[in-house]
């Protein structure tokens, strides 16, 4: 039972990582990728679907990204779901749609710092509040009789152990999207 609730302890730690890794894919760079996208939805045929079902998104240089809707008809749909975007960006559009990212100001990668500091902190909450649950149930077998103190005392030190891993991660994570912020 105990070695069941750390398989499943880690499993929800590296689903928060990936969750957090997924937020940091959101925190421009300054440098064209496609998944600065990823969560823009365009109306199709009367309902909203993501931008990379209704077209081919790829980098066309360091700085802009090129979009190639797989019907002609949905090039103003698509330029005017991005414009209408938090995401602060102008397409120039034609048959095709070219997205220029302007370059990031000093304030601005300051600014996107602290937006990855804030989502590697939710990350690291959301850890240790998996740790917690996990710790709550192995109490519970404690005090059912299933495991003994020792036990209990045990699995407490692996969890622990379980979460400073994927705590030490995030923070790993966190220093290498700061410095690819930092980079001019």
């Amino acid at each position: 039972m105990i070695n069941d609730l750390k398989k499943d302890c880690e499993t929800r730690m590296r689903k928060s990582l990936e969750s957090m890794e997924q937020a940091f894919g959101k925190v421009r760079t300054g440098r064209a990728h496609p998944s600065i996208l990823k969560d823009v939805m365009v109306p199709y045929y009367g309902s909203d679907v993501p931008l990379l079902q209704v077209a081919n998104v790829s980098v066309d240089d360091s700085r802009t990204l090129l979009i190639q809707p797989y019907e002609r008809t949905m090039v103003g749909a698509i330029d005017k779901a991005i414009r209408n975007s938090d995401l602060g960006l102008n397409p120039i559009s034609a048959d095709v749609i070219r997205v220029p990212l302007p370059a990031l100001t000093e304030e601005t990668r300051r600014n996107m710092q602290k937006v990855a500091r804030a989502e590697a902190e939710n990350a690291k909450v959301a850890i240790r509040n998996i740790r917690r649950d996990v710790l709550a149930d192995i109490k519970e077998l404690q005090k059912e009789k299933e495991i003994s103190e020792d036990d209990e005392r045990k699995a407490g030190e692996d969890i622990q152990k379980i979460t400073d891993k994927f705590v030490t991660e995030v923070d790993k994570h966190l220093a290498a999207k700061e410095a690819e912020l930092m980079q001019v």
